[in-house]
């Protein structure tokens, strides 16, 4: 960690210098360094406000350690402990990100950002009733956001509480009437269910919303080539693997909460010469 200790070594430095002379006839007293608490939680401010640009450009690592300098300067700052934490949320290191996240609950009770990051990382820890409380204490500050209202609701939908997760799914589309995500994952519910036409309803909606949504195209397709229609399906998965060829992984899918029925349904779909094809990186024309 060089980049740390040089820029401590400098603030030490500077501390050093704005200290009055001593005369020679006082050598021998113990002098106390006078640390300037206000400059020191202003250099790091700084620091976090740098982290989080680079974490606009992907730049996790770099804005990490800022991010982590930022909270040694400005260890009483809420912002400055949210941010480290969305920076190891994104970094998938969920457990420090859940040790920064409650210190910035705890120095500020009353930020729903810091609750939604928090219900974010438990629930990429798999701990969905956890995940299920801060999103719930997120939406009594913040009760019509759209995002921590789909969120709460993918939590119920891992738990199986379909009835609760559609609930809160069309919440959030009252919230944004384009809010096409949680038109998807009714979606994913209903066909697990078997609802197939109610699911294919949704995903058209889903897809009239925005053309350039490769999910629910992609579903969509699955389940027209499951009723039979094969050449309308072949032409609506090529589509969505064109769009993002990240849907040709079932992994992928899984961590998108496609369901065990849809997975088996789609595993056999990806093996068509046709959409293996589209699921091939397209060479650029010289």
């Amino acid at each position: 960690m060089p980049k740390y200790i040089r820029l401590i070594s400098l603030l030490v430095a500077i501390s050093l210098w704005n200290l009055p002379k001593a005369a020679h006839a006082q050598a021998f007293i113990p002098h106390t360094v006078q640390i300037d608490n206000a400059q020191l939680e202003k250099q790091g401010l700084n620091l976090a406000q740098e982290a989080a640009q680079l974490a606009q450009f992907q730049q996790v690592e770099p804005a990490l350690l800022r991010a982590q300098l930022a909270t040694k300067l400005a260890p009483q700052n809420d912002k400055v402990w949210w941010l480290l934490g969305s920076l190891h949320l994104q970094n998938r290191d969920f457990d420090k990100a859940v040790t920064s996240l409650n210190k910035a609950q705890t120095l500020n009770p009353k930020n729903p950002e810091v609750l939604f990051a928090l219900g974010s990382a438990k629930f990429q820890q798999k701990d969905y009733q956890g995940a299920i409380t801060n999103y719930q204490a997120g939406l009594q500050l913040k009760p019509n956001y759209s995002g921590g209202l789909f969120d709460l609701g993918n939590a119920y939908l891992m738990l199986q509480k379909f009835p609760e997760a559609i609930a809160q799914f069309n919440l959030a589309v009252n919230q944004d009437k384009k809010f096409w995500p949680a038109i998807n994952n009714i979606g994913l519910i209903k066909y697990e269910q078997g609802d197939i036409p109610g699911a294919i309803q949704q995903w058209q909606t889903a897809v009239s919303i925005d053309k350039k949504a490769a999910e629910p195209l992609l579903a969509l397709a699955v389940a027209f080539y499951s009723q039979g229609d094969k050449q309308k399906s072949l032409e609506m998965g090529v589509s969505a693997l064109r769009i993002d060829s990240r849907y040709a992984n079932l992994d992928f899918l899984k961590e998108n909460l496609w369901g065990d029925r849809l997975l088996a349904e789609t595993k056999k779909f990806l093996e068509i010469p046709e959409i293996k094809s589209a699921s091939q990186p397209r060479e650029e024309t010289p």
